[in-house]
């Protein structure tokens, strides 16, 4: 977990403790630009590819692991096309260093990194596609995440590893991915009703955790703040962002995401099983994830577990469409105070803090997201049912498994940064705050999820 720390907390060293609208990187040295021009580039790829006819080296690139029960199986499909996985790796090693040479990370430190992170996704993938293991719901999701932790807790990792652990860079591809897998029509029809949920979920979440830690535990407000919109909004980017904007302490923001992360970890394993306990129809049971899960990482493996798409389709529409992008909105509420209030005037005039820090904290891979899927659904409907039909198995299909990589990733990267010992060393009342924003999320999404929301999930499909 103290690697994740410490690369969130040198990510943002520019708007931590600084004037919020100054300090921000440009947009070419931001991961969310490079995620967004990689993940969009692919779908453009894949899309020129198939109307030139190049379906082909599109399907050996997007290697998939088909559900096998012996070891004879597993040898065939990976032999039928020997030169998939270097073509796999290839494609991504080349777009992620050259997004690591200008976002200034050590390319040759970040290429080793990554050979090794990409052997450790094929050994995961061929394992969770066991027929015996996927009975027990241990697919690649949770199977990467344990061996991440129980390698990470275990084992010094190298440094050179440890610089290709880029968890928000994985998972912010991979939701760009998502979009195209995720036709325009369903945001639109889903998008006002997940923004109607996150509304109420983050509102109560923040206030929550905020009135916990500075009523009930004598937190500093900043750092309430940042508590709050690390369980309310976005988790990390947004205990980042609103930390940011209120000039929070590193300290509290370091913490604030440990808290996160803690949650988050927790409620892979703890929601899916709920889930499957109360018997949640999968489009229900994705959307109170969505509501109720801290990091959208930790939220899609805990989706991918139930085994079903529409768990997948409605988490995405509850997490990324409904909560994330309230991180710019809140942005400019804790601002506001923190000049107003908490700081009494000394940050400057009130003026500094105008309505461009919406724009400004505004997670940009949500546009990526919605860019992708405005692409694929044109071109859906653009074309006839037989070249639609096929545009959806040799185009979206080749995707939605190069968007399983980018997952793959960042389960393994959660993993890998998650330190256990870390966790006794922030104190029991941030620990505290945190809990009691968990005890009012959770009741809340399933109940907003299962009675008053729930013949809206159960339509998506």
């Amino acid at each position: 977990m103290s690697d994740q720390i410490q690369q969130a907390i040198q990510s943002s060293t520019r708007t931590v403790g600084a004037n919020p609208s100054t300090a921000i990187l440009p947009w070419h040295r931001r991961e969310d630009t490079w995620a967004v021009l990689i993940a969009l580039g692919l779908v453009l790829g894949v899309t020129l590819a198939f109307f030139l006819g190049g379906g082909r080296a599109v399907s050996a690139t997007a290697l998939s692991i088909p559900t096998w029960s012996d070891g004879a199986t597993l040898v065939g499909a990976l032999t039928a096309n020997p030169f998939a996985p270097l073509a796999l790796f290839g494609l991504f090693l080349a777009a992620f260093s050259g997004a690591s040479l200008v976002l200034g990370w050590n390319v040759a430190r970040y290429a080793a990194g990554f050979a090794l992170l990409f052997a450790f996704s094929l050994v995961v993938t061929a394992l969770g596609s066991n027929a015996s293991l996927k009975q027990w719901q241990l697919e690649t999701p949770l199977l990467a995440l344990a061996v991440g932790i129980v390698l990470g807790n275990a084992v010094k990792l190298p440094d050179w590893f440890r610089s290709a652990l880029r968890t928000e860079f994985y998972v912010k591809v991979g939701i760009v991915l998502m979009g195209a897998t995720l036709p325009f029509t369903i945001i639109l029809q889903a998008g006002p009703l997940a923004i109607a949920q996150a509304t109420i979920v983050a509102v109560t979440t923040f206030v929550a955790i905020y009135l916990a830690a500075t009523r009930l535990f004598g937190l500093d407000p900043r750092f309430g703040a940042t508590l709050g919109a690390g369980g309310s909004i976005c988790g990390v980017s947004a205990a980042i962002a609103i930390g940011g904007a209120c000039r929070a302490e590193k300290s509290h923001v370091s913490i604030a995401i440990s808290m996160v992360v803690l949650w988050a970890v927790a409620m892979i394993f703890a929601l899916p099983v709920a889930c499957r306990f109360l018997g949640l129809a999968p489009g229900v049971a994705g959307a109170w994830i969505g509501t109720s899960e801290f990091a959208d990482a930790a939220g899609f493996a805990a989706a991918a577990t139930l085994g079903d798409e529409r768990a997948v389709t409605t988490f995405t529409l509850m997490k990324v469409v409904g909560r994330d992008m309230f991180v710019g909105v809140w942005a400019i509420v804790v601002a506001f105070l923190a000049v107003t209030r908490w700081e009494r005037g000394s940050l400057g005039p009130v003026e500094r803090v105008g309505l461009g820090e919406l724009w400004r904290r505004f997670p940009r891979f949500i546009l990526g997201f919605l860019a992708a899927s405005l692409i694929v659904t044109v071109i859906l409907a653009s074309v006839d049912s037989t070249i639609g039909t096929r545009y959806a198995s040799d185009a979206i299909g080749p995707l939605k498994t190069l968007r399983g990589w980018a997952f793959a990733w960042t389960f393994l990267s959660i993993g890998f940064t998650t330190r256990f010992r870390e966790l006794t060393r922030f104190g029991w009342r941030p620990f505290a705050a945190f809990a009691v924003g968990v005890l009012v999320n959770v009741p809340l999404g399933y109940w907003l999820s299962t009675t008053v929301f729930e013949s809206y999930w159960l339509a998506v499909k």
